[in-house]
C-alpha cells in the first residue's frame, strides 16, 4: 500500500488528511509544499494537482483532493479506529459542523490569519521577485487572492465581519459542547478533526470571545483533541512561526 500526502503545515485544512491519516494509525510519506515560497505552483506539483492547492493525497496511484471528503476517504479506505459515528444523526451533525468549517469558521480565520500573519511575512521580501511569482500563479483565482494577501487588500468591512464570525463561532461551539463532549455527539470523530484544525486559533485571534471564562468547554474541547497522541503526531509536523497558533 503506497500513502503519499502533500501537504504544508498541519493546520487548516492541511491537518485534516495528516491528522485523520494518525487517527486510523495508518503510515504515510509526507511531502511537504511550501506555500510561502509558491511551490504548490510548480510545474512538477502541477502534475500531481492541477489545481495548485493542497493538500492532495495519492493513495496508490489515486490522486484525492479536496481536504473533507478526503477525510471521509480516509475512513472508508483504510483500517482502524472509525471516525464517523455509527448514528445516523450523529453522522448528519458531523457533516453538519464540517461543512462549518469549511463555510463560515475557515473563510473568516483565514482572512484574518492571512492580513495578521502571512500578509506583513511576505511584505519582507524582494519586491520584485514576488511580483514576479504571483505573475506566475497559474489561475487568475488564485493569483487575485495571493496579490490580495500580499498587498493587503483586504477591506476594513471584510476583517470586521470576519472577526465578528470568529466570536460567532466561538460562542457556537461553546453552546454544542454544553450539549455533548464531541461535536457530533457521544464519540470523537471527524467532526472533531475537521473544526479543531481552524477552532484552535480562536483563543489567539479573538481571546475576548474565546477564553476561559467566556468559553469554558470549548478551550477544555480544544486540549482534549490536541492532548491525543495521534494529534500531538500530526502537530509535530510544523516547520514554522506558525505553530504556536495551534494552542
Amino acid at each position: 500500500m503506497n500513502v503519499d500526502l502533500y501537504h504544508f503545515e498541519p493546520n487548516a485544512n492541511g491537518g485534516k488528511p495528516i491528522m485523520a491519516l494518525h487517527e486510523k494509525g495508518i503510515a504515510f510519506t509526507s511531502h511537504w509544499v511550501d506555500l510561502l515560497q509558491f511551490e504548490q505552483h510548480s510545474p512538477a506539483y502541477l502534475q500531481i494537482n492541477p489545481k495548485g492547492q493542497v493538500p492532495t493525497l495519492v493513495h496508490n496511484g489515486i490522486v484525492i483532493t479536496e481536504s473533507t471528503p478526503m477525510c471521509e476517504y480516509i475512513d472508508d479506505a483504510f483500517d482502524g479506529p472509525p471516525l464517523r459515528p455509527a448514528a445516523p444523526l450523529e453522522r448528519w451533525r458531523m457533516r453538519v459542523w464540517m461543512r462549518f468549517a469549511d463555510e463560515y469558521l475557515g473563510p473568516s480565520l483565514s482572512m484574518t490569519a492571512w492580513k495578521r500573519f502571512i500578509g506583513p511575512m511576505m511584505r519582507l521580501r524582494n519586491p520584485d521577485s514576488l511580483k514576479a511569482a504571483v505573475a506566475a500563479i497559474p489561475t487568475e483565482e488564485r493569483r487575485i487572492a495571493w496579490s490580495t494577501t500580499i498587498y493587503d487588500g483586504f477591506t476594513e468591512e471584510q476583517i470586521t465581519e470576519s472577526m465578528r464570525r470568529l466570536a460567532v463561532s466561538a460562542a457556537r461551539l461553546e453552546e454544542a459542547l454544553v450539549q455533548s463532549p464531541w461535536l457530533a455527539g457521544n464519540s470523537y470523530s471527524l467532526a472533531d478533526i475537521v473544526v479543531f484544525n481552524m477552532a484552535a486559533a480562536l483563543p489567539h485571534i479573538v481571546p475576548a470571545h474565546a477564553s476561559p471564562t467566556q468559553t469554558p468547554r470549548l478551550l477544555d474541547w480544544i486540549k482534549r483533541v490536541g492532548d491525543r497522541p495521534a494529534i500531538k503526531a500530526a502537530l509535530a509536523l510544523s516547520r514554522n512561526s506558525l505553530r504556536p497558533l495551534r494552542g
